[in-house]
């Protein structure tokens, strides 16, 4: 039993902002209440239950819903050298994350149901709640769909060939019209490569200081707009990756006017760096799509300021140190995001006055959850009068009594410095050595307390 005290709980799902006592129990949260009225009840229930009483004073802290990142790398299987589902998984824990969704872009893929089973059953004993994708497409070739309903089956909670765009207008129909049928999300990577010379860098200035071209904007602006007429033709529901582009999210904005089915996320990075990092960072700063202008950048801050964009997810995409020490023509594109992910939007959104805290809580918590329906079964409180026991769905991302016990509780002012070494396995970050706000003291899942922070 664990009773958390004194803390400044905020539920963006709703709208709490105060300051209170959460008494937990058995994997869920059995009362919340004013701070100093719970110490009766917990020892009562330990003089019923037994076991022994963990008290954490969140006295100067916030409480806020475990994190929920519908956007991560964990290479595995296949490419374990550089991340496996457990240490992803205590990267997750060091940022403030309980609940994540790994995509798909393994060896196998994720188009079958014997790789999504291996990735849910060695996702179960990570200590939190880990999700997967199915792949659109088999072996993410953009031919043929996969079999979506049988992978819905299997426990896949969305669909995405996440790193490759599909390029075929016709299939990208065919999709939409069964990813409606089934009410399952599609999850696109906008980047047409018909644009493209050279990925993980801005058509611009920075590339051309490189001897390169580079990626134009116009490669996600023209799949974002096929794709949002799509969407609204066939009533699927989509997601626009890691959107990059003024454009883009402008088209998103007046697209969601008309379809709320239409949705969009944003990463860390992409509200926080431009092109201009490249010069600095090298290779650390490569990404698909890659850092645009200062221009896109204050776009992108403003569609998660005004609800254009929902969620932002740190597409934590992990590499080893030696490929990162190639050229930079030749190195993988991608950074890791998830042990940065809060103290990032904290600067750059909360700090510089972009939103208030509750709102960036909002984008991490139980808006990725409710867009992707995540949820997880649980026991009734109370048994059938036959005393038959009855489970029910219980939704994610937010804090609530008879909910799961998922909680984040961190500083909010307090900064803590970026260190080398990461919980992940890889260290491909720009922010490396950065002091950033929101100092994680405790991530808590299922009522599990992972200690305090290193950080």
């Amino acid at each position: 039993m664990i009773l958390i005290k004194n803390g400044r709980l905020i539920d963006p799902a709703t709208g709490t902002d105060a300051y209170r006592d959460i008494l937990v129990h058995d994997g869920r949260i059995v009362k919340i209440g004013f701070c100093g009225t719970l110490e009766d009840m917990a020892s009562e229930a330990l003089s019923y239950f037994g076991g022994e009483l963990k008290e954490i004073d969140a006295g100067g802290m916030i409480v806020a819903p475990g994190l929920v990142d519908a956007h991560v790398h964990f290479r595995d299987p296949g490419f374990t050298d550089k991340e496996d589902i457990f240490t992803g998984a205590e990267a997750a824990k060091r940022g403030g994350f309980t609940c994540v969704v790994m995509m798909g872009n393994t060896e196998p893929h994720m188009d079958n149901p014997e790789t999504i089973r291996y990735a849910l059953e060695k996702g179960a004993k990570t200590g939190i709640r880990v999700f997967t994708c199915a792949n659109i497409t088999k072996d993410m070739q953009g031919k043929e769909l996969t079999d979506m309903e049988e992978l819905l089956k299997e426990g896949a909670v969305l669909f995405t060939d996440d790193g490759k765009p599909i390029t075929d207008e016709k299939l990208m129909r065919a999709a939409c019209e069964k990813a409606a049928s089934l009410n399952k999300v599609l999850s696109l990577h906008e980047e047409n490569p018909s644009f493209i010379t050279e990925n993980g860098i801005n058509a611009g200035e920075a590339a051309a200081n490189m001897g390169l071209t580079g990626s134009p904007r116009d490669a996600e602006i023209s799949m974002v707009k096929r794709d949002i007429e799509i969407a609204n033709e066939t009533g699927a529901h989509i997601t626009i990756q890691h959107i990059s582009t003024k454009e883009a999210v402008e088209m998103v904005r007046e697209a969601r006017k008309a379809n709320p089915r239409i949705h969009a996320e944003a990463t860390p990075h992409h509200f926080t760096l431009t092109d201009d990092a490249v010069r600095v960072h090298g290779t650390m700063a490569k990404m698909n799509p890659p850092l645009r202008k200062e221009e896109d950048r204050l776009a992108i801050i403003n569609g998660i300021a005004d609800g254009t964009i929902e969620t932002i997810a740190t597409d934590h995409a992990p590499h080893t140190k030696a490929e990162k020490e190639q050229e930079f023509s030749k190195a993988p594109s991608g950074i890791i995001g998830l042990e940065t992910s809060l103290g990032l939007g904290i600067r750059e959104l909360v700090q510089k006055g972009h939103m208030d805290l509750i709102t960036l809580l909002s984008r991490m918590t139980y808006q990725p959850a409710d867009i992707y329906g995540l949820t997880m079964l649980m026991p009734a409180l109370e048994p059938e009068a036959d005393g038959q026991i009855v489970f029910e769905q219980h939704r994610l991302g937010r804090i609530y009594e008879g909910g799961p016990a998922d909680m984040v509780i961190f500083s909010e002012n307090e900064n803590w410095i970026v260190p080398e070494k990461y919980a992940s396995k890889a260290s491909n970050s720009p922010f490396t050595g950065e002091e950033l706000p929101g100092k994680i003291y405790f991530t808590i899942c299922g009522g599990e307390v992972f200690g305090e922070s290193e950080n």
